[in-house]
């Protein structure tokens, strides 16, 4: 029907407002994530241990060292040292032998001995369930505490930034800070909480299997999409 010379003509169509550059990252971020989901359903603790106390001496172990090492050291470490009280009875001499192929075990044996100390002292024998509690401890600080809150006891209480979540977060534009805390903030405000722990999981895998620190295998990276660092 012919269009009337008194009917009211019809509103331009509005224009939909083009994405910021905040809500572009903030998009590309939630792809990043959703993808990794896929590629690393059932990431988790590569370190083996069996109750808290054990997570907790793996994790100071593993600084400096791979998971594979320390899941090498720790069988006989927890047979003659079961507990905090029995751990914080051993000998220097005998802890440094026992953990002298993670490295540094000079450091480490001192701290081991002197956490399982204050474990048994001040916690009775149990591991404490708080940040502020476990970064007291001594050779405990963000990392191990993560680590230990997330795993043993399923807590969200940050992000876990070790050496391969610190290149991969700055590879693939989640954070562009240098230090491990700056870094873990950018995670906190990108991931959600309840995802703190596994994301940590997801990253180290996808470090580990693709995005080395020499030569990461860009071609093979079913993120390489989205990432701004891609080698291809």
């Amino acid at each position: 029907m012919a269009t009337s010379k008194f009917s009211k003509p019809r509103p331009a169509s509005k224009k939909s407002r083009a994405a910021t550059p905040v809500e572009k990252q903030a998009s590309r971020d939630q792809r990043l994530l959703e993808k990794l989901r896929e590629l690393y359903p059932d990431a988790g603790c590569a370190l083996h241990y069996h109750q808290p106390f054990e997570l907790l001496v793996a994790t100071i172990l593993s600084a400096q060292s791979t998971d594979k090492i320390v899941n090498q050291i720790t069988p006989a470490l927890f047979k003659k040292y079961p507990t905090p009280a029995a751990m914080a009875q051993a000998t220097l001499t005998e802890l440094e032998a026992l953990v002298r192929a993670s490295g540094f075990f000079h450091n480490k044996a001192k701290n081991l001995k002197a956490c399982a100390t204050v474990l048994e002292r001040d916690h009775h024998g149990e591991v404490p369930r708080t940040m502020d509690e476990l970064l007291k401890l001594p050779g405990v600080g963000r990392k191990t505490a993560n680590v230990v809150l997330g795993n043993a006891f399923g807590i969200n209480a940050g992000v876990v930034v070790d050496t391969h979540i610190q290149r991969l977060s700055q590879r693939l534009g989640f954070s562009n800070e240098p230090t491990p805390e700056k870094i873990e903030r950018d995670l906190m405000a990108i991931v959600p909480q309840e995802e703190w722990t596994v994301f940590s999981h997801r990253m180290i895998q996808h470090g580990r299997v693709i995005c080395s620190a020499r030569k990461p295998k860009c071609n093979e990276c079913l993120l390489a999409p989205e990432c701004p660092s891609r080698q291809i």
